[in-house]
């Protein structure tokens, strides 16, 4: 067992705790001294935690199919291909793990830490949370490991992670967690992990993060193999709400709302007269969805959905998907920097549907007062245009050329991009489009709604002169 940084900040503590210390030659402190005893104290919780939460711990090997999930980032890869661990649930023998352990396998070797091999069955897999169900059948009741709550995790505490890394069955590691609700890590949809630096190698994948009263608060799911001490854990009750759906119905279903989101910038926060990250921008509504339903519209600013306050995309696609089809959730929205509550009836989420947004690169567009040199060319859409870049539309304004290093590449608009506003006024032709740009004055940014392909997006510009 690795031994973290605040156990050993403890010894330190323990040991000038101990008031027979000598300030002289080496003097073995004596055997009932108080630092001792807190250290031995502190050992044996470690102790008994690690021999209570092993016999729950399975390694997992794939026998049928490539044994191969979806592939990550290789500095991110989680764990060698085609093993893992897992951990058993309940005493009827459900275990979960990570998706990407089990691959397109349909049966699974289990190995339990009193060497029995199990096979076990597929009871099933969601790709979007990196997590999968088992089950195997015993003659006796299976040791089993208890949920706790994810949500009152705390930075700073100390968690016990149990895997099988490198086929070292059962190994223990001690540490503290080091982050919560990290995201944007880009190795599932929905993502809101719990970050540790108690040591998880390859192997480790799928296996139980235990607070000290024993309970799994993370499943283990990822390191960062060019860093130290950066592991991730999928929180507990992300965990419990996907298995129940899993072992009820072998699938999860989810909410869906229907818009296009992104995050609120500093600069598109300015345009539409509200603080930077207080919400998320709705940069498209998709016709017959719920959003429309209830009236929601582009430009409107997402700020809280039920008591949940959203601010960030990834934050309200995760809100969104955890809530069942069917619920009526209430949507606080900003238009026009009024505050509105709509009330939202949610359907099932189709993955053909495409939720979130495509969000531009930001770049550093030169400032400068005006004539209005934007870095790109316009024209009208006609229907072999539309065709050519993959449009849904009859008419509007498309990029036809962007310049070279100008002010529209560097905020990563594209040819076949569709200009569908300026400044929040729908432009359907160039005359339009050049009518509303004539408006702009000196110093003023422009704000555009684009659409690319299917996806739409704003993008705030800062004109140059020649």
């Amino acid at each position: 067992m690795r031994l973290p940084h605040i156990l050993i900040c403890l010894l330190c503590i323990a040991w000038f705790n101990t008031r027979s210390i000598a300030v002289a030659e080496s003097v073995t402190p004596p055997t009932d001294s108080p630092g001792l005893h807190l250290l031995e104290q502190i050992q044996t919780v470690i102790t008994n935690l690690a021999e209570s939460t092993k016999p729950s711990v399975v390694n997992l090997i794939p026998i049928s199919g490539t044994g191969r999930g979806r592939e990550l980032p290789a500095e991110r890869a989680p764990n060698a291909s085609g093993s893992g661990s897992g951990v058993i649930i309940d005493a009827d023998g459900h275990i979960i793990t990570n998706n990407h352990v089990i691959g397109d396998a349909t049966e699974l070797e289990v190995r339990l830490s009193d060497r029995t091999k199990l096979i076990a069955r597929v009871v099933g897999k969601d790709p979007d949370t990196d997590l999968a169900v088992l089950k195997v059948t015993a003659d006796r009741p299976l040791p089993s490991a208890k949920f706790g709550d994810s949500s009152t995790v705390r930075v700073g505490q100390w968690v016990l992670a149990v895997g099988n890394p490198f086929g070292l069955d059962r190994t223990v590691t001690l540490g503290v967690v080091s982050g919560i609700g990290r995201e944007n890590i880009n190795l599932s949809r929905y993502e809101n992990f719990i970050q540790t630096d108690a040591s998880i190698n390859p192997g480790n994948s799928g296996g139980p993060l235990f607070n000290l009263r024993g309970e799994i608060i993370g499943i283990n799911t990822a390191i960062i193999n060019f860093a130290q001490g950066i592991g991730f854990a999928i929180p507990s009750n992300m965990a419990k709400q996907v298995l129940q759906q899993l072992i009820a119905q072998g699938r999860v279903t989810r909410g869906w709302l229907g818009i296009g989101i992104q995050s609120l910038t500093g600069e598109l926060a300015h345009k539409f007269g509200v603080t930077e990250g207080a919400g998320v921008l709705v940069n498209e509504v998709f016709d017959t969805s719920p959003a429309a339903a209830a009236g929601m519209k582009p430009g409107d600013i997402l700020t809280r959905i039920d008591d949940t306050v959203i601010d960030t995309p990834n934050r309200l696609s995760r809100v969104v998907a955890g809530l069942p089809p069917g619920t009526t959730t209430k949507v606080e929205i900003v238009r026009d920097q009024q505050r509105l509550v709509l009330d939202v009836s949610l359907t099932e989420r189709r993955d053909q549907v495409v939720a979130a947004s495509l969000s531009p690169t930001q770049g550093q567009a030169p400032q400068a007062s005006i004539e209005i040199i934007l870095g790109l060319d316009v024209q009208d859409l006609t229907p072999s245009l539309a065709d050519t870049f993959k449009l849904q539309e009859g008419r509007g304004v498309l990029i036809a050329k962007v310049t070279p290093n100008g002010l529209a590449q560097a905020e990563g608009l594209h040819e076949g991009d569709l200009i569908k506003e300026v400044n929040r006024v729908e432009v359907r032709s160039v005359g339009e489009f050049n009518g509303e740009i004539s408006k702009i004055r000196p110093g003023e940014t422009v704000l555009l709604r684009l659409l690319r392909e299917t996806r739409a997006f704003y993008v705030v510009l800062k004109p140059t002169t020649p």
